[in-house]
Parts: structure tokens; C-alpha cells; sequence
């Protein structure tokens, strides 16, 4: 280990020796094989494992020796949730456990979890493993992400296990993987909701202090009601925050469920993902999604549905009427953030209140023309000092119609953010997305013929991308 690891192992010491009401010490799988197919690098160095050997990798990450001075085993977290809007008393981690937590380069605790990792207390009939497809697919997923500015966790592992999976969504036996995910927190939503379902307000109290210490210090000096009320503000801004940045993304996460929400307002669990080709608001990610509950344009109404169900846990604790004030708090914070997020990601400075105004305009306009969304950013990134892109773009037609002309002044008043950004290779070429056909692409060579290339290759891509954006510095802040 090198002088900025700093592991810091504070989840396990909420609960008793067994770990009771929080979590429950499991046993990680005992694998045939452990292949090394991806490590994050760039994250291992921040958070002061950068230095591991091949060996010490797989022996932490696949095997799940414990790092040194961490936590001594790992240990399944406790949490419930309404799964498309239905309660179910029945989850945990299933698949997964919290391994280990540390603190980054600016001292943010950061936990790093697992998914595939084995049967737990809570796999119900589940074999508690991960396909491989899956695991690439989540590559895929947190490395756009990060690279388009949005909160998310981090893919920081991902190992082969020699296992032959049966899956009903995937070409079966199918290849076996475990997976390693850096995140600020896995606290879910439903970690409060199985509390109150138990009954158990203490524990509730408990864990609204362990959040306030460790992830919202700045609330620090409040006690009682009111540190409840604001710690539930917090959270209310931060889940509209990260769900404005899927929107810019043009990100469909699939499955927003209550135990898929942390309290730290950071994206994570990716399954049935999708990035959209237009700005349809009915468009789906999840084939079983059948009413498209949780569409592109319903997001956040499906966040604001989530954040009452945490505040319905909290309500066991503290005033209702407070929370129900607080929650009335997201739509200005959501319309808040979906200017911050969109003039972000056109690389523009905000002026005032009336920047809402033009985002509704822009995805009015991109939803009626139909065009592709990813190349409309990357053409009009910074305004009017993008190097004429838009003159020279595949969709160039789009931009000299009536219908446009209004946006277009719109999008050339505003002052550029990041302008010396421009001077990236990046805007030489053209956008780089990851369209659910690219994805497939991506992996039918490994699955044919253990050809890892493209993957390699799109990592890079993203990696140009990521820095010509420049979001890169704040992903963690």
C-alpha cells in the first residue's frame, strides 16, 4: 500500500458483533477461476491501491482476502424496498456485500462493494453470481457516466470466475464474473424503510447520525427533529441533482426502485441501462417496464415518488409535516439542477432564471426533430466558440430550419464555459455514445472469441471524451 491509502472501516461498528439491525457477516464464494478482465487504475490510485500487484488484486478482489487494517470480513447489508412501486420485505444483498471502506485523495469515505460475489441471507433463489456480460455492461455504463458529468459509482474491478451460468436474459450456460464497485455509500433508501418496517427507531435515529457524520458533515452541529429534517433536505437535493444529470446524459437507468438509491445521490446498480438515440420521453430501458414507470421522461417523477417513501421511514421519527415541507423543496431543486446539468454539458454559463426556460425549449426541440441527442451536444459544446461543428455536422440541415432559429440564438447569447476545452482532439472527430447496438457489438467478439479489443478501444474513447469535457475533476464532489 502506498502512503494515501487511508482505509477507514466505520459501517461495520453500527451494529453489535453480529451485526444486528444492519448488516449480517457473510462468506464470499469460493471461485474455480479468478481472470483478471478490468481495473480501474486511475480510481485504485486515488484511493491508495494503485500499487497492488496482479497477485494482490485478485487475492483482494477476487478472493476477498481483507485489505490491510480494513474490515475483517465482508458483510451483507440490510435494506427493503419498493420494487415498481410495490413493497417487498424480502431484500438485502443478495449478490453482493460492502468489502471494505477507505478514504479518496480528499478524504470522502468511499466504500468499496461487490456484486457477484456469492449466495448471502438475503440471495432468496438466486445463485448470487454475475454474468460477464453483465459486469461489461456496467463498465460500459459507469465510464460514460463519469465522463459525461454524472454522480455515479465506479466499475473498479472486474474478475472472471471460470462458473457456467443459466440465465433467462442472456444465451445460457453463460460466462461468470465477480465485480467490484467503488461508490460513496451504499445506503439505500430502503435501508431506512426496513427499519421502520421493523420497527425499530433507534436504529433509524442511528443511522441518520452515521449519514449526517459521514456524509454530510456540514449538518454536524444539528441534533433531534431537526437534523433529520435537514439530513432528509440533503438527500432531497442531491437525488434531484443526479437525476438532472441523467437527464442531460440522455440516461435511462431501468430499474428505479427504492433499494437502488443511495442517500449520497449517486448513481449506481446498473442492470437493463440505456442511453436514449432521441429525446423520447416514453422511452424504456427495461423490457418488463411494460407502462414505462420508469421511463426517460419519468424520472423524476420516480425519484420524487422514492424520496416520499423516505421520508414516510423518517416520518416514524420525526414531525410529517416538516418532511412533507422539505419534500415540497425537489421541484425547485430539480429545475435548478436540470439548468446547471444541460448548461453543463453545452459547455455554457447560466444567467439567471430564465435558463429552465431554454433547457424545456432544447428538449422540446430535440423531442420533435428526432435528433440524435449525443451529437447535438457535442456539436454546440461552448456555444458560439465551437468551431463552427455545427456547419459541418451529419445533422447540419437541422440547424438552418425555421424551427431551430430561436434555439440557435439562444444557444449562441449565452458565454462558453471550459472554451479551452475546444482545443481537445476530441472535437476534431465526432461524438462517441453508447447505444444499446454498440454495446452488443462490444461484446459479441469476447463471447465469440475472447477478443477484448473493442472493449479496450471504447474505454479509451471515453477516456478522450471524459477529458474534453472536463468533468472528470468534480466526478467525486
Amino acid at each position: 500500500m502506498v502512503e494515501n491509502y487511508h482505509p477507514d472501516p466505520v459501517f461495520v461498528r453500527l451494529g453489535d458483533k453480529n451485526g444486528a439491525p444492519f448488516y449480517d457477516p457473510v462468506t464470499a464464494a469460493d471461485f474455480p477461476e479468478t481472470i483478471l478482465r478490468y481495473r480501474n487504475q486511475r480510481w485504485a490510485e486515488r484511493v491508495g491501491l494503485g500499487d497492488l500487484s496482479e497477485k494482490a488484486w485478485l487475492s483482494h478482489f477476487g478472493r476477498f482476502s481483507p485489505l490491510p487494517d480494513n474490515q475483517s470480513g465482508p458483510v451483507a447489508m440490510r435494506y427493503h424496498g419498493h420494487q415498481f412501486r410495490s413493497y417487498n420485505p424480502d431484500l438485502g444483498d443478495g449478490r453482493g456485500f460492502l468489502f471494505a471502506q477507505l478514504r479518496d485523495d480528499h478524504g470522502r469515505l468511499l466504500d468499496l462493494g461487490t456484486k457477484g460475489s456469492g449466495q448471502t441471507p438475503y440471495s432468496r433463489a438466486g445463485d448470487g453470481r454475475l454474468t460477464l456480460k453483465g459486469g461489461v455492461r456496467e463498465i460500459l455504463a459507469t465510464e460514460m457516466l463519469e465522463a459525461l458529468g454524472v454522480y455515479t459509482s465506479k466499475t473498479f474491478s472486474l474478475i472472471e470466475t471460470g462458473e457456467a451460468l443459466m440465465r433467462d436474459d442472456e444465451p445460457s450456460p453463460t460466462r461468470s464474473a465477480v465485480m467490484v464497485r467503488l461508490s460513496h455509500s451504499h445506503i439505500r433508501f430502503g435501508s431506512f424503510q426496513r427499519l421502520a418496517y421493523e420497527e425499530n427507531y433507534d436504529a433509524v435515529r442511528a443511522l441518520v447520525d452515521y449519514c449526517v457524520t459521514h456524509f454530510y458533515p456540514h449538518l454536524s452541529s444539528t441534533a433531534g427533529d431537526e437534523r433529520i429534517v435537514e439530513f432528509f433536505k440533503a438527500v432531497i437535493a442531491n437525488t434531484a441533482k443526479l437525476t438532472a444529470q441523467w437527464m442531460a446524459a440522455g440516461f435511462v437507468h431501468g430499474v428505479l426502485n427504492t433499494d437502488n438509491m443511495n442517500i449520497t445521490g449517486e448513481s449506481f446498480d446498473y442492470g437493463p441501462w440505456r442511453f436514449i438515440p432521441t429525446a423520447d420521453p416514453s422511452f424504456t430501458a427495461a423490457y418488463f417496464d411494460r407502462t414505462g414507470l420508469y421511463s426517460f421522461g419519468r424520472q423524476g417523477e420516480a425519484c420524487a415518488w422514492n424520496l416520499a417513501q423516505l421520508g414516510g421511514a423518517l416520518s416514524r421519527v420525526t414531525d410529517i409535516d416538516a418532511l412533507n415541507e422539505a419534500l415540497q423543496t425537489y421541484p425547485p431543486n430539480y429545475e435548478a439542477a436540470m439548468a446547471d446539468a444541460f448548461f453543463a454539458r453545452l459547455g455554457l454559463l447560466r444567467t439567471g432564471d430564465n435558463d429552465f426556460s431554454f433547457v424545456a425549449n432544447f428538449l422540446r426541440w430535440l423531442n420533435e426533430t428526432g435528433a440524435p441527442y449525443e451529437q447535438v451536444f457535442f456539436d454546440w459544446f461552448c456555444g458560439a466558440a465551437s468551431r463552427k461543428r455545427p456547419e459541418r455536422s451529419p445533422i447540419a440541415e437541422l440547424y438552418v430550419q425555421d424551427k431551430f432559429k430561436d434555439l440557435g440564438i439562444a444557444l449562441t447569447s449565452y458565454d462558453p464555459d471550459r472554451p479551452e476545452r475546444l482545443d481537445h482532439e476530441y472535437f476534431a472527430g465526432s461524438p462517441t455514445t453508447m447505444l444499446i447496438d454498440e454495446v452488443e457489438a462490444i461484446w459479441a467478439p469476447i463471447a465469440e472469441s475472447d477478443d477484448w479489443s473493442r472493449l479496450e478501444q471504447k474505454i479509451s474513447a471515453i477516456g478522450s471524451m471524459r477529458e474534453a469535457y472536463g468533468f472528470e475533476a468534480s466526478s467525486y464532489g
